[in-house]
């Protein structure tokens, strides 16, 4: 049973490791598209980001606690799976 949840856990990792690196390339891209000096974009998106903190925290946390809660129903999911598996080994006299 632990084997899954950790390998449950080390999938999240990989996928909040993804969705930060898509969200700086994506980033990157919009701010290489602009004709602007590099410099006057970062400081614009920056100021954005300063001015909208607030939102994102809002934001990120309502995103985490999703995240939290399918996390959970995964976990039960697995545990009746590997129930049903090893139920299913026991009819059959494995």
């Amino acid at each position: 049973m632990t084997d899954f949840r950790a390998e449950i856990n080390g999938n999240r990792t990989k996928l909040l490791i993804g969705i930060g690196v898509g969200a700086a390339i994506g980033v990157a891209f919009a701010m290489r598209r602009r004709k602007r000096d590099p410099w006057h974009s970062a400081r614009e998106v920056s100021k954005r980001v300063a001015d909208r903190t607030g939102d994102l925290a809002v934001v990120s946390k309502d995103i985490m606690d999703r995240l939290k809660v399918i996390y959970n129903e995964s976990c039960k999911v697995v545990e009746q799976a590997s129930e049903l598996w090893s139920h299913g080994r026991k009819l059959v006299g494995v």
